[in-house]
């Protein structure tokens, strides 16, 4: 019997390595790859994200458990697509136009990789037409924008009034965050989710996700 919890324990480590053996062991074993992705690697990240909240994580092993379960994923996706296991969600990410930093975006993205979404990253610098492209040809559900200078705050509001324009602001949920971005902006521009932190981020698309459900 594959050891799951292994597999969880070894990403909350940050163990890279022994993620990938026990992973292969486990599908060498016929594991359901669904077991091996929610009772492995998304129960390491649960635990990851919630020490990150507590202040007992910082960004260094965030991002050295992130590492250890891309490992991870990298052996069980092509099995995942096999299987036609769907992801909780289908979010696109992006730091907004004039906005050229990426480790809170990153660290966002790691954090809704490891919730269970697949995760399409528009990398830095983003307009809004590259977020509408996101949802026309890939299907996202939930727009992600970062900004980290008061100065690039309002694109997130051309790019959410893009958004509306193009006639799919009513079929998606925006979510922003950021330095100096809060609750307050996200009400004022018409954002569906403000979150502090790249945990509290993954907590909030899950939330989102679930509403669009219903």
């Amino acid at each position: 019997m594959a050891d799951l919890q292994a597999i969880a324990e070894n990403i909350i480590k940050g163990q890279a390595p022994k993620v990938q053996e026990l992973v292969q062991e486990a599908l060498d074993e016929g594991t359901p790859v669904r077991e091996i992705l929610h009772d492995g690697l998304i129960a390491g990240m649960n635990v990851v994200g919630a020490k990150f909240k507590n202040n007992e994580f910082y960004v260094p092993e965030v991002l050295i458990a992130a590492r250890a379960m891309k490992q991870g994923m990298e052996l069980i996706r092509p099995r995942l697509i096999e299987e036609k296991v769907e992801p909780l969600g289908r979010a696109a990410i992006g730091t907004v136009k004039g906005d050229l930093h990426d480790i809170g975006k990153n660290l966002v993205s790691m954090m809704l990789e490891g919730a269970g979404f697949e995760v399409v990253d528009l990398g830095i610098d983003v307009p809004p037409e590259k977020f509408i492209d996101a949802v026309n040809s890939q299907g996202t559900q939930i727009i992600c924008m970062s900004a980290l200078l008061t100065t690039t705050m309002p694109s997130m509001q051309t790019t959410i009034e893009a958004l509306k324009e193009a006639g799919i602001g009513d079929n998606i949920r925006v979510m922003i965050g950021g330095a100096p971005v809060t609750q307050a902006y996200a009400d004022q521009i018409g954002a569906d989710g403000y979150a502090p932190d790249a945990a509290s981020a993954a907590e909030k698309a899950k939330e989102l996700i679930e509403e669009m459900k219903k």
